[in-house]
């Protein structure tokens, strides 16, 4: 500044020292509130979690080699199966990924199913070497579960497919609540976004109005076949896609339908391979 004596700096230097000291003597003082870093030395913000959007083409495999040359912007593949190899091809094509994990049904071919107590396991939900869980016993389930959601997003999986989540509505040998089986479908969801990744919400149609809040997206299975594609509106005027497929249902019967609902729809056979027909 323009005029300024030698004295003047050096008084200013002297009074700016005092002020330092004072303040650094008062954050230690006991009781003293914590002083916010500067905004440069604060830690960087997380990158916010993918949010796939009405309408978006996706491909789903969970068995056989996954054929990476399908033209879809989402892949949805086994997260045991498939590895970080897998994940990084599909990114490097502009892809996103999601892992497919069964939260709501022990499966006895997974490498971590010693780790699941007899206790919690229940009936057969119809699929070799499936059975439903006792979703009641998060205790033992949340440490098991939260591995497996690690697991995914250590593979640089972009979400996570959650599947048998609507155990209440099925025999599973326990006597599960419409309560019961929210509070596990938000524990799922809170884990899958405590890993930085986005949650679908899978089938289970009477609670999406309780649930389209907690998860980013839904998947569904034959609502066309059953006349309730209607009830995933929710999720598309939210913003979030629905991705659905049909097995038995020929696209010409599905198809305008799913567009005039913005769904993002697919034919495909019941092993879930690589063959697909989309609308």
């Amino acid at each position: 500044m323009r005029g300024t004596t030698a004295g003047t700096r050096t008084w200013g230097r002297v009074a700016l020292a005092a002020l330092i000291l004072s303040a650094v003597l008062a954050g230690c003082a006991p009781g003293a509130a914590p002083v916010d870093p500067p905004a440069a030395s604060r830690a960087p913000r997380t990158v916010p979690r993918w949010q796939p959007q009405p309408g978006v083409d996706w491909q789903w495999q969970l068995s056989g080699r996954v054929d990476t040359t399908v033209d879809a912007p989402v892949y949805d593949v086994d997260g045991f199966d498939q590895g970080a190899a897998t994940v990084s091809a599909l990114h490097r094509e502009g892809r996103k990924v999601i892992c497919y994990l069964s939260t709501g049904a022990w499966e006895d071919f997974r490498p971590d199913a010693d780790g699941f107590p007899a206790s919690v396991r229940g009936r057969s939900n119809g699929w070799d070497g499936e059975w439903w869980l006792d979703i009641r016993r998060t205790d033992v389930l949340e440490p098991l579960m939260e591995a497996r959601i690690a697991m995914c997003a250590k593979k640089g999986f972009d979400a996570v497919e959650p599947d048998n989540m609507d155990g209440y509505l099925n025999s599973t040998g326990f006597p599960l609540t419409a309560r019961d089986q929210l509070r596990y479908n938000r524990l799922i969801a809170r884990l899958v976004h405590r890993h930085g990744m986005a949650v679908g919400l899978k089938n289970d149609l009477p609670q999406i109005p309780e649930l389209v809040g907690d998860f980013d997206f839904a998947v569904n299975e034959q609502c066309a076949q059953y006349g309730e594609c209607a009830a995933l509106s929710p999720f598309v005027e939210a913003g979030k896609a629905v991705f659905h497929a049909e097995y038995e249902v020929p696209v010409a019967e599905f198809c305008a339908e799913s567009r005039r609902l913005r769904l993002s729809s697919l034919l495909k056979k019941y092993e879930l391979g690589a063959w697909r027909r989309g609308c």
